[in-house]
């Protein structure tokens, strides 16, 4: 089925994959009591939420954990993507190893929180998803900085352009599609078209999976 695509459209629709059922309960209560936003699924396995995509329109956002029984979360998450491109995945996990972070970013997912977050975190991580950032829990982001060090050169095996170079370390800091724009003066469609390229260049689906594979391979 289709993905929602509409930011003004309201409430926004969120999925839940979640195991532990009173976990998934009580973010699916969370959910539909914040403002402007609609648990509109919540299972305990990607499998089903995968089997929703066939029956119902895709949502927004999907919250999911990577530890289940059958199919994993970084499976999922590349299905989920397959099957519904436009759906921001964020990550609600105990796992917090760099394989498990960089494995589930480069899989696509947008934003990567520890549990327990807090009701805030999680709905924040929400709303910054659909506004175009990639929301992280402070811990994962000290993780992912700790990988920075000087460029080695891989980038150029990629064919980044100095423009797309720029960009793409922009993205590492944290910046958003309108901060990118201003700060080199550019119009945010333009980097929105940078992006799709260094998407293509470096075989990813997401801004989160370039970020990732930006720090491992050292591209910034």
């Amino acid at each position: 089925m289709s993905a929602w695509s509409d930011p003004d459209t309201l409430p926004i629709p969120v999925w839940v994959v979640e195991d532990n059922e009173f976990l998934r309960d009580t973010i699916q209560e969370l959910l539909d009591q914040a403002p402007r936003l609609k648990c509109t699924l919540a299972v305990a396995s990607c499998e089903e939420a995968i089997a929703a995509l066939g029956s119902q329109a895709a949502p927004a956002v999907v919250l999911m954990d990577l530890g289940f029984p059958g199919m994993s979360g970084q499976a999922g998450v590349e299905r989920i993507l397959q099957l519904a491109p436009s759906v921001l995945i964020i990550v609600l996990t105990v796992h917090d190893d760099h394989r498990s972070i960089f494995d589930a970013l480069c899989a696509g997912a947008i934003g990567y929180l520890l549990k327990p977050a807090t009701p805030d975190q999680i709905v924040e991580a929400i709303f910054t998803a659909v506004a175009g950032g990639s929301p992280m829990n402070a811990v994962i982001a000290r993780k992912v900085l700790a990988q920075f060090s000087k460029p080695d050169g891989s980038a150029g095996r990629y064919g980044l352009t100095e423009r797309e170079r720029e960009i793409l370390q922009l993205a590492v800091e944290g910046c958003t599609k309108r901060q990118i724009a201003a700060r080199l003066t550019l119009s945010p469609h333009t980097v929105d078209t940078h992006l799709r390229h260094i998407y293509e260049r470096l075989q990813v689906r997401s801004r989160s999976g370039a970020v990732a594979k930006a720090v491992r391979e050292r591209l910034v």
